[in-house]
């Protein structure tokens, strides 16, 4: 591997759901129910970052009757507890996303489909703990998301060019 090419992350198993979701720090607590599991099936459905209106068009068009304030209490939890990614795009929609660990890690977005890579950049860990205690900062947290454009959509749009 070349020094400095970003790090795939492996998937990691998964345990099977807890009766009780709760959120660590919030006090937050949402009951096990079937539009919860749902929730959480249909995020493990999709490897690219879903919007809680997208997620629950559908899942109503699966048949799941469940209600879109339903949806959003889910995600929330699901991101107060680390199971779930949440980032702000461009146009400034929230999407979420199951990640297949649950170390610290950086992810790779296309533009177009929405295809998601986990990756661990050592790097930019390096560089963020240098900027930080240069400028006299401790306990330093951060969040960088790349986005481009994946192969497929490339030769997609170069196809049809």
């Amino acid at each position: 591997m070349a020094e400095g090419a970003p790090v795939h992350i492996a998937e990691e198993g998964s345990s099977g759901p807890s009766r009780r979701r709760g959120a660590p720090g919030r006090g937050t607590t949402v009951r096990a129910t079937r539009q919860g599991d749902a929730v959480c099936a249909a995020l493990a459905e999709t490897d690219a970052f879903t919007s809680a209106q997208d997620l629950h068009a559908r899942l109503r068009a699966q048949g799941t009757a469940v209600g879109l304030t339903t949806v959003y209490r889910h995600l929330q939890v699901l991101v107060d507890r680390g199971e779930v990614d949440m980032l702000r795009r461009d146009d400034g929609e929230t999407v979420y996303r199951r990640c297949a660990t649950e170390a610290h890690h950086h992810h790779l977005v296309c533009r177009s489909c929405g295809r998601t890579v986990e990756i661990a950049g050592p790097e930019i860990e390096q560089w963020t703990e240098a900027v930080a205690a240069a400028e006299g900062f401790v306990d330093v947290a951060h969040t960088v998301e790349i986005y481009g454009t994946c192969s497929s959509c490339a030769l997609t749009a170069e196809s049809s060019a």
